[in-house]
């Protein structure tokens, strides 16, 4: 028997908003390198993703998965807090 790998993607970022109701939104940071210099630069984007219980803060580090469309622009779901911001 041959287990499967999960075909959705999964990103680590940091919640960056939470004042709406179910849906945090979570900026993810990545370095690329720049073609021609070859300097890092960093780079973010920001997903809306569910979170049910309403669980996450501000400055919360989460893993967030993809899932089916649960609104406009809706598309991932807060799958675990990695590490709960100082308050």
């Amino acid at each position: 028997m041959e287990v499967e790998k999960s075909s959705r993607k999964t990103r680590i970022g940091t919640v960056v908003s939470n004042k709406m109701q179910k849906t945090v939104v979570v900026s993810v940071e990545r370095l690329i390198q720049h073609q021609q210099y070859r300097k890092l630069i960093r780079r973010s984007n920001r997903f809306m993703a569910h979170d049910e219980s309403n669980a996450c803060n501000v400055g919360d580090r989460v893993l967030i998965g993809e899932s089916r469309p649960l609104s406009k622009d809706k598309r991932w779901v807060i799958l675990e807090i990695l590490h709960k911001a100082a308050q």
